[in-house]
């Protein structure tokens, strides 16, 4: 009896020491070391971690690790030691920018068991620059003027990590969406959730981007199994934040097996921006799948979604189990759409939540699809068509030469157009969804028909060799440009007759000759700044002072004057003055009254101030703005001959007289020439001609000269009253 006692107590002890173990294993701690300059976003990325993860995390930063004041290397040390010995992560905000600086760190995980993972904010310096000397109350102070020496020094001798140092995981940040995904990835993990070993999103080279070659510093094809079986599978040379099937539970090693067979990655269409139900949207996909399953041949039909929380993946999943759809066939995958091989899932065409333009730019699917893709994407699409039907979808072959193609191995780009039920975007629905659920099963079945017809010719068309049956399908995408039926009449008709008018060559030649430019600018990704500001202006609340229907009011990032505001029209289509019709009146006196509205309170502020409002006659940004600018032009972003003159030579056209000439005309006269930018330096006043930007400014600033008189005819200039002072 005491023998089989002895025996319990022995078991009793072996089954708490292995349970001990595997909670442990559960809360196997992490120490992620952020690598970057000041000002690349090192703490913020912290903030969000520790609000939104329920991983326990300690930020460990010198800056403020002695009671809010700047300490040592040593006392953060001992408080990430101390952290780990609680069972805590910890995030070393220093700047660690070369070995040395992180070698103490790295061997923490000797003595306490834990991973060590960086991710490196590797941001332009010139981002980082201009964050680090605009901040205010930075903790270590390393803000103002001498910020910019700071950066532009320690980045000279960065020095980028590698595995061999002992790191577990590398991931590599090189602009704010790759940050934003890592901060995802960190912000999801949970106590018992791990990452898979390796280094992800490093640069490729040129010629190995050329090549098609996929760099990997390491590899591991199935993620770290915990004992809850949740896993943060690996991400993809590009991102972090991809993610297994999450609808027959594949690991993103087993989806290898996708690779050379055809496969289309397709989002929801019309749920995001567009606010469709997503419940009435999940069975129409359902249903259309359920269609089309059995008419692709071997290939495979995946339905993309960047969040793992996504409800569209798991009602569409649960669907789909219902009505048995061979899961082989068809299934869900979390993560971004154009960033999928290298987590697994090789797809050689996907498709696009496109706009009815079959431009670049706005938000989500869109512009990412675009801006992977490259400028090939946009030329090869304007050879296939100039717009889209909602319900339709066309098919546009990639060129070698697409970052898309050589990356991800990507053939088609097929792109797909829903209804519209927000309010904030043209042709809404409103509640029709009579109307809307016929479009987005028009939309679903066009799209799934053009990937059956990319599978019988086994995805090899190019621009040079297509098939009859690809050749039917433009034919067809080419008529779609000329529907109007039912809510859509209207939409399609005014902006074919009045705007695209692609495929006539007289009226395009009339177009360009009346405007002056080109009907078909390219814009760069810069450059859609304001477009996505003006059609989601609440995510960007922080530099946004004024929203409405109409139009979105900010101050302009570069103001030239000691008072520049832009006021940004809502409208779809509106890309510049050039693409201004008698149907936008409306829209432009709105914006008017809002610069107005704007300049006069700014006055009753200072009386010295004089206004001006008016539009470039050919801007470098993307989405019509209306200029409202004090005329002093005393701002240190004034610096030379084309900043000047894009608002002191006719290039800038009054809103006044655009108003006018378009209630009169049909359209605004463009001074666009590139001459009128490089014109020699005059005052704005007495018109005195200057060498440089520096006399220019001297001159200006004690200038008392009335304004020409055409500029104080037709309230072309907003003022107090004004004395009639000389020079």
């Amino acid at each position: 009896m005491e023998f089989e006692d002895e025996m319990m107590k022995s078991k009793g002890k072996v089954e708490e020491e292995k349970e001990e173990g595997n909670n442990n294993k559960k809360r196997k701690g992490i120490i992620l070391i952020l690598v970057g300059a000041p000002g690349s976003g090192k703490s913020t990325f912290c903030e969000h971690v520790i609000r939104v993860s329920t991983r326990p995390w300690v930020r460990v930063c010198q800056d403020s690790i002695g009671n809010g004041k700047a300490g040592t290397k040593a006392q953060c040390l001992a408080l990430s030691a101390t952290s780990l010995k609680d069972g805590k992560s910890v995030l070393i905000d220093r700047c660690n920018l070369n070995k040395e600086q992180r070698a103490d760190f790295i061997k923490l995980k000797d003595s306490h068991q834990v991973d060590v993972h960086a991710v490196v904010l590797d941001l332009p310096a010139k981002l980082c620059i201009s964050r680090s000397v605009k901040r205010t109350g930075h903790e270590g102070n390393l803000q103002g003027g001498k910020a910019a020496a700071v950066v532009n020094r320690m980045l000279q001798k960065k020095e980028l990590p590698k595995l061999n140092e002992g790191f577990t995981r590398i991931t590599f940040c090189q602009n704010e969406i790759d940050v934003q995904a890592a901060m995802d990835t960190y912000g999801a993990l949970s106590s018992s959730d791990s990452l898979p070993s390796g280094c992800f999103g490093e640069k490729t080279t040129d010629t190995k981007v050329q090549l098609g070659i996929m760099k990997f510093l390491k590899r591991v094809d199935a993620p770290s199994k915990v004992s809850s079986d949740k896993t943060i599978p690996g991400p993809s040379i590009e991102t972090i934040d991809v993610k297994p099937s999450v609808n027959e539970g594949q690991e993103p090693s087993e989806t290898h097996s996708l690779d050379g067979i055809p496969t289309l990655a397709f989002p929801s269409i019309s749920t995001a921006d567009f606010q469709f139900d997503i419940e009435r949207a999940s069975d129409i996909i359902v249903e259309t799948v359920e269609e089309f399953v059995n008419k692709i041949g071997n290939g495979r039909l995946v339905l993309v979604d960047l969040s793992r929380g996504s409800k569209i993946l798991s009602l569409v999943k649960g669907k789909a189990a219902i009505k048995n759809i061979d899961p082989k066939k068809f299934f869900t995958f979390v993560g971004d759409i154009t960033k999928l091989r290298s987590g697994g899932l090789h797809c050689n065409v996907i498709a696009n939540a496109a706009n009815w333009r079959l431009k670049p730019g706005g938000g989500g699917v869109n512009a990412a699809i675009f801006d992977a893709a490259g400028p090939d994407l946009d030329i090869a699409t304007k050879k296939r068509a100039g717009s889209l039907a909602p319900g339709k979808a066309i098919a546009v072959p990639l060129p070698s030469t697409s970052k898309l193609f050589s990356k991800e191995g990507v053939t088609h780009v097929i792109h797909v157009l829903g209804p519209n039920m927000n309010s904030k975007r043209p042709n809404c629905l409103k509640d029709d969804y009579n109307m809307g659920c016929k479009v987005l099963r028009e939309a679903y079945s066009s799209l799934f028909e053009n990937f059956v017809s990319i599978v019988r010719t086994q995805g090899k068309l190019s621009d040079h060799d297509i098939s009859n049956c690809d050749q039917k399908l433009r034919k067809e995408d080419s008529a779609n440009v000329a529907e109007k039926n039912g809510k859509f009449k209207g939409y399609i008709e005014e902006n074919e007759s009045k705007r695209l008018c692609l495929t006539n060559g007289k009226e395009k030649a009339s177009n360009n000759a009346n405007t002056g430019g080109s009907m078909n600018k390219d814009w760069g990704s810069w450059a859609q700044a304001l477009y996505n500001i003006a059609m989601i202006p609440e995510k960007h609340r922080n530099v946004v002072i004024e929203i409405s229907d109409d139009v979105v009011v900010l101050n302009d990032v570069y103001p030239k004057a000691q008072k520049h505001l832009l006021v940004l029209a809502r409208a779809e289509g509106l890309d510049r003055l050039a693409d201004v019709g008698q149907e936008h009146l409306s829209t432009l006196r709105t914006m008017h009254a809002v610069g107005l509205k704007w300049a006069e309170t700014f006055i009753k502020e200072n009386e010295s101030l004089v206004f001006r409002l008016g539009y470039h006659s050919a801007p470098s940004m993307r989405q019509l703005h209306l200029h409202v600018i004090s005329q002093d032009f005393d701002s240190k972003h004034l610096k030379n001959k084309k900043h000047w003159n894009s608002f002191n030579s006719p290039f800038f056209r009054d809103s006044e007289d655009v108003i006018q000439e378009i209630s009169e005309q049909g359209k605004p006269t463009l001074n666009d020439d590139e001459k009128l930018l490089s014109m020699e330096l005059r005052c704005n006043r007495c018109r005195s001609a200057h060498p440089n930007i520096p006399r220019l400014k001297s001159h200006i600033a004690i200038c008392k000269s009335p304004f020409p008189t055409h500029l104080l005819q037709n309230g072309r200039l907003l003022h107090a009253p004004m004395k009639d002072d000389a020079c």
